[in-house]
């Protein structure tokens, strides 16, 4: 059974930084794209940020700069550092794991951001 757990969210200022975390489980980490989306209320999921599992990343424009994605394939786990945060990074954020040559496609529950003063 395929698992992936997000944790780190919670309430921070404008200008603040978050760190999420993802650990997953039942998938063969390493060989998975590991990536965070996130969707605001009354919007569309949207791409934050992706890491191949060829070391390749990609941002969103709106993020590129301020936050930064990473992995660690010993411990299953992808991250998020989050700074200079703004009022409009406030969403659910989730984790996801995608395997190009299967399709194989995989959520974690998601973990709320908001920042506000």
């Amino acid at each position: 059974q395929v698992q992936l757990v997000e944790s780190g969210g919670g309430l921070v200022q404008p200008g603040g930084s978050l760190r999420l975390s993802c650990a997953a489980s039942g998938i063969i980490f390493s060989i998975y794209t590991m990536g965070w989306y996130r969707q605001a209320p009354g919007k569309q999921r949207e791409l934050v940020a992706t890491f191949t599992s060829g070391g390749s990343t990609n941002y969103a424009y709106s993020v590129e700069g301020r936050f930064t994605i990473s992995r660690d394939n010993a411990k299953n786990t992808v991250y998020l550092q989050m700074n200079s945060l703004k009022p409009e990074d406030t969403a659910v954020y989730y984790c996801n794991a995608f395997y190009p040559r299967s399709g194989s496609n995989y959520w974690g529950q998601g973990t709320q951001v908001t920042v506000s003063s």
